[in-house]
């Protein structure tokens, strides 16, 4: 595999290694030629936010924790890409929670699902759903590969945690009655918009402080967890991070003219 070598000085450091994971990941067949894109895509939104987990998405991070501790049945949704950047924070997730992970894949390949499931089971991962030897049964409305759902999974879920996801199957999975929690740089995708709790944040940041706050919150009176997620806007939240947008682009015009009228003495 062709690697490059990332200075550690580099401002783009984080960036490039993140980058480097995906590569690694598409090589591997875990992560499809489209989720490239997408990942640039959601890199783009990085930059916007700033690069950095704010408040208001550790709140979200919070709610996210306490909704799946307090589900009957949650459930992990794993993607290539989600694989390829974070699989030993998913499993540890699925260990601290109790949720298990199932295999969903849009560009479905089956190299492609005995990739995801190598690298999950490399991670710790005992047991894993989701996959073509096991029953399944379908979403309503929904015409792509992902559709198909495992009925040990998503299936029976109250809870499902979909970490960059579409935004059709976000939709469907609502219109079903799933309690729909999602990572998402993208605060106007419509997945962002159709969840009941979206995490505005890098995966890369944020998953292991999701990993963190389910530690910090399980044995907590139910009550309480419940509180929490009451409590959490999700519109409030998609609001702030769209001003957090439009602050850092007019810190970064200031920045940029500060540097102009400089170099120009």
């Amino acid at each position: 595999m062709d690697t490059i070598e990332i200075p550690p000085d580099h401002p783009r450091r984080v960036s490039l290694e993140t980058r480097e994971q995906v590569i690694e990941g598409h090589q591997r067949h875990i992560v499809a030629t489209a989720g490239l894109l997408a990942h640039g895509r959601g890199e783009a939104f990085d930059y916007l936010i700033g690069e950095r987990t704010h408040s208001y998405t550790k709140l979200a991070i919070n709610a996210a924790a306490a909704a799946m501790l307090t589900a009957d049945h949650p459930v992990i949704s794993v993607n290539g890409n989600v694989c390829a950047l974070v699989p030993e924070d998913l499993v540890l997730l699925s260990e601290v929670t109790g949720a298990p992970l199932e295999v969903n894949l849009f560009y479905y390949r089956k190299e492609r699902e005995d990739a995801i499931l190598e690298a999950l089971k490399g991670a710790g991962a005992k047991r894993v759903l989701g996959t073509h030897d096991r029953p399944s049964t379908t979403i309503p409305e929904l015409s792509s590969n992902r559709r198909r759902v495992d009925p040990d999974g998503i299936g029976s879920a109250d809870v499902v945690l979909v970490p960059l996801e579409d935004g059709d199957r976000t939709e469907a999975l609502r219109r079903i009655g799933k309690f729909v929690i999602t990572i998402d740089l993208n605060p106007m995708s419509r997945t962002a918009i159709f969840s009941n709790i979206t995490i505005v944040d890098n995966i890369v940041r944020c998953m292991p402080l999701l990993v963190e706050a389910v530690r910090e919150h399980k044995g907590r009176p139910i009550k309480e967890l419940k509180a929490i997620v009451d409590r959490f806007d999700n519109r409030s939240n998609l609001k702030k991070s769209l001003e957090t947008i439009r602050d850092h682009i007019d810190e970064m015009a200031s920045e940029a003219q500060d540097f102009k009228e400089e170099t120009a003495q």
